[in-house]
């Protein structure tokens, strides 16, 4: 087994996060853990969607070509919904790869899997050849449906000359200057569009385990 298969998501982005934090100057460290405290302080999410709660519908993009319609996906079975940030973000991949390694599991209980994502149609292509990700990837640009959902965060001024230095262009990602994001955030929903479980954490390092996504299905 590799030592992917062998740790938790939590464990491989926490490893991630302390790597990260190690390889930067202190005085980055200092920033980002301000800005941190910042957002950790806050109330974004407050309002997000969660467990018993109707799914917004939405029409999106799909990268692949057409669009797809959460309502239309629901007739088939149930849908596990999963916002993430972008192809830039070291966490969002960790969830990719545990999510495609899964991915067998959750179609074989029926559902669709279905990544949303504010990047550009373009962008968010590059991400799902790169990841060799088989699941749709869906283009939400203006974070128009993570609005609705109430996933909308913002990546603090003071951290946007760090993204840069660090080589992430959000504006060249997105396709617009707002320097938003979704709050990183899971949802199983049933055919009827109830949401049956949800993980939403301002804490954009963690993610909703691909075991508790596979138990939540079994539950339906």
């Amino acid at each position: 087994m590799t030592e992917q298969t062998q740790t938790t998501l939590a464990q491989q982005t926490e490893k991630a996060l302390n790597d990260f934090m190690a390889a930067i100057p202190e005085e980055q460290q200092q920033i980002v853990g301000a800005a941190f405290a910042k957002l950790m302080a806050s109330d974004v999410g407050a309002t997000a969607k969660q467990v018993g709660d109707t799914a917004p519908d939405f029409s999106l993009p799909n990268v692949t070509g057409g669009t797809l319609n959460l309502k239309k996906l629901l007739a088939d079975g149930p849908v596990v919904l999963s916002f993430y940030r972008g192809g830039w973000c070291p966490f969002c991949n960790l969830e990719f790869h545990a999510l495609q390694a899964s991915l067998p599991e959750i179609q074989s209980l029926g559902a669709r899997l279905v990544g949303v994502t504010p990047e550009t149609p373009d962008n968010a292509l590059s991400t799902k050849e790169k990841h060799a990700l088989e699941f749709y990837v869906l283009s939400d640009l203006g974070n128009v449906i993570a609005r609705h959902y109430g996933l909308l965060m913002e990546v603090y001024e003071e951290l946007r000359p760090l993204y840069r230095e660090w080589g992430i262009d959000l504006p060249a990602a997105n396709g617009d200057e707002s320097h938003e994001l979704p709050i990183p955030a899971t949802y199983v929903i049933d055919r009827e569009g109830v949401i049956r479980a949800a993980y939403v954490n301002r804490n954009y390092t963690r993610r909703m385990e691909p075991a508790d996504i596979i138990a939540a299905l079994k539950q339906l």
